[in-house]
């Protein structure tokens, strides 16, 4: 009379080690007690999302807090979705965000004690507990074809029924051993299924470290464990994996929530004690007053070089982040300015239980404040190194002359309060160009925005005598108070206060002046700090684009 063993022996022949073996090659990790094993498992199916990068900076935290180990596994067993290189490249973005790992897979090399990390190469493990649930009576093999299984769903949705293969409609489970070694040795197609002894009816409890305790539907679905193409799907590879690299702490998005019961079962079945779970809300973005999930299809910012091609520093792009993370990090910061991230005590019980907006503007917040804390020659490396990998015209004009870049990056650094003019290097040449030839000359042709309330003889002749009068060589309140004698020398108030309360008596206010002399310089009304402005470009460079000025308004 054939037996389970013989099922199992037809199906895997070379199979010959055991769960006793494997649990002798990989044991338990020697760690101090409370210490955590996480891992980021992606899939190599396209770029880093935005939301994979949360979720592994609250994985890489979790472990380095408490001392443990940090490790990345790739789940390549989808190979319909699989793009060639993808994970090599996840690798090296996750690099750029520093997220590299303790060990695991590496991109081009692994490293560590616990692998293969790729899962195509774990074939053999996974067999083996495979073929040892097949000899508890706990897997079978399914020979249900596509047709089968589409009949199935339709008898099962015409009934308003849970669609599934479990119970009354997992008609192979209840094939004699006899059958279905004759239809093995046939050659007929199957899949693996495990056998589950739930029932959706009753409830399985859980703590998650995220949502608290949680009242589940216990699993009562047969899915399917092991392909038709040799490789397992995700649910059972995540078993065999997770446990034999003796994963404590599993941090995951909350769409796997549904899969937890099955999750459950499987452990349960094998006698292995669960990781702890953490389900993390989900980033969100607002559309038209609808909150939907960053999708891959729809939103730039889903993909992380979105930002890096913006030029957001990376260390601001993860403090946002961790504003997701924890609900008292932004407190944390502005109290703790000296402090890092590493510093910071990241806590689930603090995580949102809602899926989290994207919040720009807050990005933004932590971009300028952290480019203000740079120096001049700090911004002229950073800006030098986005430039040169995402914006050649940047890059031509800063090494043109680093020195004269630097300059123009150091205004106003020296103060208390820098000031804020940057949110992202893309923002930087739009802002600067002024001070370069040809573009200063190109803009100029553009027109000048000068107050046409003010005579144009009175505006040349101002400029003129500022020109003939000027030295910047000196302190910037008294250069202040040269321009404001230049103001009253001409009939200008010297404060916008005074001319305010005797508008019959100016023809405008120091104010006036400065926006004359400011849209000479750099044909805005808006610009740097104008004093800054004048050393850096020179007495010479000063009288040249005055004169030009002069030129425009005589026409």
């Amino acid at each position: 009379m054939a037996t389970l063993k013989d099922l199992a022996n037809l199906i895997f022949p070379n199979v010959n080690e055991t769960i006793e073996d494997l649990e002798k090659r990989y044991p338990l990790r020697n760690l101090e007690e409370g210490s955590e094993v996480t891992r980021f498992a992606p899939s190599p199916t396209g770029f880093l999302h935005t939301g994979s990068l949360f979720t592994t900076l609250v994985t890489q935290k979790v472990a380095n807090q408490s001392n443990g180990v940090f490790f990345i596994r790739l789940e390549d067993t989808d190979t319909k979705r699989e793009i060639a290189g993808s994970g090599k490249e996840l690798i090296d973005q996750l690099s750029v965000f520093g997220v590299v790992p303790n060990e695991g897979y590496m991109g081009d090399f692994e490293k560590g004690n616990y692998g293969p990390y790729k899962q195509s190469q774990r074939a053999h493990i996974y067999n083996v507990v495979i073929k040892d649930l097949i000899t508890r009576g706990r897997a079978y093999p399914c020979f249900c074809s596509h047709e089968d299984l589409d009949e199935l769903r339709k008898v099962q949705e015409a009934k308003k029924l849970i669609p599934g293969y479990y119970g009354e409609f997992a008609k192979c489970r209840n094939l004699s051993v006899e059958e279905q070694i004759k239809l093995v040795k046939e050659g007929k197609p199957f899949v693996i299924r495990f056998k589950s002894l739930g029932n959706h009816e009753n409830k399985v409890e859980v703590d998650d470290l995220v949502r608290g305790h949680l009242l589940l539907s216990e699993n009562d679905q047969d899915i399917v464990i092991y392909k038709s193409d040799g490789l397992p799907t995700y649910h059972f590879a995540h078993l065999v994996d997770d446990h034999f690299m003796r994963t404590t702490c599993v941090t995951r998005g909350e769409e796997w929530l549904p899969s937890l019961p099955i999750h459950i079962d499987l452990f349960n079945t094998m006698g292995w004690k669960a990781p702890k779970y953490a389900h993390l809300p989900v980033i969100m973005k607002n559309d038209n007053g609808t909150r939907r999930k960053l999708s891959k299809r729809k939103d730039n910012e889903a993909a992380c070089s979105y930002f890096l091609q913006d030029g957001y520093p990376v260390y601001a792009f993860k403090q946002y982040l961790f504003t997701i993370a924890n609900s008292n990090y932004e407190e944390w910061q502005r109290d703790n300015k000296e402090l890092k991230l590493s510093d910071f005590n990241f806590q689930f019980n603090k995580m949102s239980l809602d899926g989290a907006l994207f919040d720009i503007d807050k990005l933004k917040y932590f971009s300028k404040e952290l480019l203000a804390s740079y120096s001049g020659e700090e911004m002229k490396e950073f800006a030098k190194e986005y430039a040169k990998k995402y914006n050649d015209e940047l890059y031509q004009l800063i090494i043109r002359d680093e020195d004269y870049f630097t300059q123009i990056m150091s205004i106003e650094k020296d103060k208390e309060n820098p000031r804020k003019d940057y949110e992202k290097c893309a923002d930087i040449l739009e802002k600067v160009k002024f001070f370069y030839e040809p573009y200063f000359s190109n803009m100029m042709e553009n027109g000048l925005p000068y107050n046409e309330n003010i005579d144009k003889k009175i505006i040349s002749k101002v400029l003129q005598e500022f020109v003939d009068t000027l030295n910047y060589e000196v302190s910037e309140q008294e250069w202040f108070n040269n321009l404001k004698a230049l103001a009253v020398r001409n009939n200008f108030a010297e404060s916008a206060k005074i001319y305010k309360q005797n508008k019959e008596l100016y023809l405008g206010s120091v104010n006036d002046i400065a926006e004359m002399v400011r849209i000479s310089l750099t044909t805005s009304k808006q610009s740097p700090n104008i004093y800054y402005v004048l050393r850096i470009l020179g007495k010479e460079e000063i009288a040249r684009r005055i004169s030009k000025s002069i030129e425009v308004l005589n026409k």
